[in-house]
């Protein structure tokens, strides 16, 4: 049982019976549905809808939704480990999985009125709907308040006109949350979260991107062409989408460095197997210092990350503030997901470059763990204005 306590903050990170069920649980789907196909869907770009249906049927796309809406009703600390255990064995599922939580079906759990929540809640939940959710754009990126895309009150209906770019299910999700400017440019206060359901007229897909890693992942643009939406589908009050994405996003941050904890065990796990294998010069390579070494830092950088996003999802859990610890537990966690899966391959060496071996794959995948849902540099610049606030 891992536990850890702050006097100061009461952190209890005590492993529940539960937990380990759900862990349990995830692992068997994964090596038993995802691994044998993770690099043909890698391969062809794939983005395997069938799996999520079936993670929806196991309650996993509605893992933080409560059960009066169909969800599972579980806290932070039991979706950390569904996303890790899942990223073990395949990021780009791990990251799906994750933004359909997390980011869409999130923010209508955070932001929505009760008709919302029933209306949409039990379709994500039950993965019935792929969740999409829409804040970059190709121009802005991290400047989210000078976004472009906008939102104009006509009647009883909004008329959205833009795009959104790098939009996870942005062509195969069948509703958006989408952040839109329904005030001044550069204003916090001029942005509005409106959902959008597939089949709305003038709302559709654009360009899929061709990614490095995460291939299995569908990232696409969304655009919007004089698409008209019921002024009912707004989330909260008018001026409150920009509030509204960065709550959401201290919960995102959780995701992905839950996702890149999963990837660097998956790397370090794969590493340390092969150098009990893998002979040379008489002997297993994991008895070289060398390699050894390699395997304790990584070890050590794991363990490390896993306490910051425990420490982050408690508090979330609690409904603290979590500003900060989100963002280190990210910042560091994709951080050392990348170091991780690099020193995975230096040990399987000249294998390890090849698409026969899985490390290869965590090598590609890690690497957006430092970049999506806020850089590391991002991150950085959270950490530092919240601890220089005093």
């Amino acid at each position: 049982m891992l536990e850890m306590m702050d006097s100061s903050v009461g952190y209890n990170f005590s492993i529940s019976e539960n937990q380990e069920m759900i862990r349990k649980m995830v692992k068997d789907f994964a090596e038993k549905n995802i691994r044998a196909n993770v690099m043909e869907w890698d391969e062809a770009q794939h983005f395997p809808v069938e799996i999520f249906k079936k993670l929806g049927e196991l309650g996993l796309m509605g893992v933080l939704v409560p059960e009066i809406y169909g969800g599972s009703g579980f806290g932070y600390q039991e979706y950390v480990d569904v996303i890790v255990e899942v990223a073990k064995v395949c990021g780009s599922i791990g990251l799906s999985l994750a933004a359909h939580n997390s980011l869409c079906t999130g923010h209508i759990l955070a932001f929505a009125n009760e008709e919302q929540k029933h209306r949409w809640l039990p379709k994500l939940a039950t993965a019935e709907w792929i969740g999409a959710w829409g804040l970059t754009e190709a121009n802005t990126g991290s400047d989210a308040l000078r976004m472009m895309t906008t939102a104009t009150l006509d009647g009883d209906e909004y008329v959205i006109n833009g795009a959104k770019n790098w939009i996870t299910h942005g062509k195969s999700g069948d509703i958006a949350v989408v952040m839109v400017r329904t005030g001044e440019k550069g204003s916090s206060k001029g942005i509005s979260a409106i959902v959008v359901e597939r089949g709305t007229p003038g709302f559709s897909a654009g360009k899929k991107e061709n990614k490095l890693g995460m291939r299995a992942s569908e990232t696409t643009e969304m655009i919007f062409d004089n698409c008209r939406v019921p002024k009912e589908n707004l989330l909260g009050n008018v001026g409150e989408g920009f509030k509204q994405a960065m709550k959401v996003l201290d919960g995102g941050r959780i995701s992905i460095a839950a996702l890149s904890l999963g990837i660097a065990k998956g790397a370090y796990e794969a590493a340390v197997q092969y150098a009990k294998e893998r002979h040379q010069f008489g002997q297993p390579i994991a008895n070289f210092q060398g390699i050894s070494f390699k395997l304790a830092d990584m070890a050590t950088e794991i363990e490390a990350a896993d306490l910051l996003i425990r420490q982050a999802a408690d508090l979330k859990n609690r409904g603290l503030p979590m500003t900060k610890e989100s963002a280190m537990a990210k910042y560091f966690a994709s951080e050392v997901s990348v170091r991780c899966a690099t020193e995975a391959v230096q040990i399987f060496g000249g294998y390890g470059y090849t698409k026969d071996f899985p490390v290869e794959k965590y090598y590609r995948d890690s690497k957006l763990c430092t970049i999506g849902e806020g850089t590391s540099e991002i991150q950085k610049i959270v950490i530092a204005r919240e601890v220089l606030k005093d």
